[in-house]
């Protein structure tokens, strides 16, 4: 497939026969908000086997073939080049596709945010996933766990063939409560009680493994967390269960806050089957307008991951969201909304605003003023920031990505996952 950025005057009828395939076939796998107005900066993915270029002025075809790393001598038979050494200005040049990685993927959903839709997001993806990690069962102080609606979603999950994870937090009263994971933390009893609880659930409901999702657990549980972890490996390993494990975005070992001092990267690598390491979140809620995931910053962590935990147990966090802020920005002040892909693009429309795009944090963002005069800034991904961040699992040799969270629209982002990756699946 092929990823196109919307230049001004373009239509959607002069696109399609540039790539020469229909309207249609365009608007709906875009799932386009409106075929009759396009922004400036809008992507759009073409789907096509391979992709096209147009040859610039001062191109030779060796430095196209160096740009797309497909070989000389398969353009110049491709495309039936008579002279390699004189192409002309605006010849079209067909990109054969290039081979896939097979990965792993994941994606979060909870029942609580979609409520009937649950089953109905999942479906509209489970092909493309791996997993479905369900947020969440919530440990109480007791060792009970919280009820979760999460039928739908596992019906959903089984007929798509998609393993489902069940989900362990310290969430309490709308937060990761460091208090609570330390009385669990330090008492075996309690812990076996919420071990054993797990375990009847997932035997009962179906769940193929048990991720442990327990954050802000501060430097005084760093090992008393891998232990708990260990303890739940050697439970659940021997009935063919897996452990993983979401852990705070990392550049080094001795990060401080007490978000990041109870990870440790290299010591839970050694116990569970695979960690989602949490790649978002840089802009935030409460922050300043900013990318949720640079990708300079994405990859300080990746790097750091994959020098202490083996490629092969490390899964790359991806959001399917953005946020709008209004302006100005104030420290403390109103927070900002969470929007989906598809919304950001409704806003961006709607309001004729153009988009930009900031090559250094790889993503996409625009301004525009509502209907009251408020100003707003929106930063979002798009099919170019998706990409950015499959080059990256590439490049790296990851075992796959996951996503926060599923109900939030993107079509662009499953159509590159088919362009890009064979999703293994285990059902």
């Amino acid at each position: 497939m092929q990823i196109h950025v919307i230049r001004s005057g373009e239509t959607l009828i002069r696109i399609a026969q540039a790539y020469g395939i229909s309207v249609e076939e365009i608007a709906v796998a875009n799932q386009v908000p409106d075929r009759n107005r396009l922004v400036v900066g809008q992507t759009l993915v073409i789907p096509i086997y391979g992709q096209y270029h147009w040859v610039q002025p001062g191109e030779s075809l060796w430095l196209i073939s160096r740009r797309y790393k497909v070989s000389l001598d398969d353009l110049v038979q491709i495309n039936q080049i008579s002279d390699p050494n004189n192409i002309p200005v605006g010849l079209r040049l067909y990109l054969p596709q290039k081979p896939k990685q097979t990965v792993e993927t994941n994606a979060y959903i909870d029942p609580r945010m979609t409520g009937s839709r649950s089953g109905r997001e999942v479906d509209k993806v489970g092909e493309h996933l791996t997993y479905l990690a369900i947020f969440s069962y919530a440990v109480r102080r007791d060792g009970s766990l919280t009820p979760v609606e999460d039928q739908p979603s596992l019906n959903a999950a089984r007929n798509d063939r998609v393993a489902p994870l069940m989900v362990l937090t310290n969430f309490e009263e709308g937060q990761f409560r460091t208090e609570l994971a330390t009385l669990i933390l330090t008492n075996e009893a309690l812990q076996d009680r919420v071990l054993t609880q797990a375990l009847r659930i997932m035997e009962e409901k179906g769940y193929r493994g048990l991720d442990f999702d327990f954050e802000y657990l501060g430097a005084e549980n760093r090992d008393r967390y891998i232990r708990f972890l260990d303890k739940a490996r050697r439970l659940l390993k021997p009935r063919g269960y897996f452990t993983s494990t979401a852990l705070a975005p990392k550049y080094r070992d001795d990060q401080k806050g007490v978000l990041y001092e109870g990870h440790d990267y290299a010591g839970i690598g050694r116990v569970v089957d695979f960690i989602f390491f949490m790649t978002y979140e840089w802009g935030w809620s409460g922050s300043k307008p900013m990318a949720v995931s640079p990708i300079a910053q994405m990859r300080n962590v990746m790097k750091y991951a994959v020098s202490v935990v083996p490629n092969q147990k490390v899964m790359m966090g991806m959001p399917l969201y953005g946020y709008d802020w209004t302006l100005p920005y104030v420290a403390g002040g109103k927070f900002a909304k969470s929007v989906s892909p598809q919304r950001a693009l409704e806003l961006a429309i709607r309001y004729g605003a153009s988009i930009n795009y900031d090559k250094t944090a790889q993503a996409p963002w625009f301004r525009y003023t509502d209907d009251q005069g408020k100003r707003h800034e929106v930063w979002f991904e798009d099919a170019r920031s998706v990409q950015a961040k499959f080059d990256l699992v590439k490049e790296l040799g990851l075992r796959g990505f996951f996503y926060w969270v599923l109900g939030n629209d993107f079509p662009q982002n499953w159509l590159l996952i088919e362009d890009n990756f064979i999703v293994s699946k285990l059902m």
